[in-house]
This record gives C-alpha cells, structure tokens and sequence, in this order.
C-alpha cells in the first residue's frame, strides 16, 4: 500500500489534471487533437519530407527537390491561411451575434 501511494506521488506531477485533458461528455476536445498533431504529427511528417528531399537531392534531382520544396511551401502557405480564416471568421460572428 505504501509503495503504490509514493509511486503515485512519484508520478501524480508529471500528469495533467483530468479536467484539462479530457472535454465535457459528449463533446470533442478539438484543442487536444490540434495540440496532439502540432507537437507530434507534424514534426515527424516534415521529417520524412526532409529525408525524401536530401535523398532525390543526394540522386542530383535538385530540381525535383525545387519544385517538390515549392509546393510544400506553398501547402503550408495555405493552411496557415486557412487557419487565419478561421480565427478571422470566428471574430466577426462574435462580433455580428454579440
């Protein structure tokens, strides 16, 4: 009994508290799942995009690797916009439905 009530105090400050990982029931908590694919989705895509890219480049594609680094550029370009989109839309109905 003591051991598990030290290894709980050992391990009870690396958790977060319930109430700030999981939502309501019945609802999604889509901050989580974006914070999820921010920090450990994304990284590893552009990883193996980086590994693709020097391997063509390392072939003397280098101009595949241009055009392949330009769309990707570009994607992200629109996502950041998409995002920005939202945010934007999201204020100006706050604003319209005050």
């Amino acid at each position: 009994m003591m051991l598990i009530e030290v290894g709980q105090a050992m391990w009870g400050h690396a958790l977060a508290p319930p109430s700030a990982v999981l939502a309501a029931p019945g609802e999604i908590n889509t901050e989580g799942i974006l914070s999820f694919f921010a920090s450990k989705i994304a990284p590893i895509l552009l990883a193996v995009l980086g590994v693709i890219f020097i391997g063509r480049a390392s072939k003397g594609e280098v101009s595949r690797v241009l055009t392949s680094s330009a769309i990707a550029i570009i994607g992200l370009a629109f996502i950041a916009g998409a995002a920005t989109l939202l945010v934007v839309g999201d204020s100006l109905i706050k604003l319209f439905f005050k």
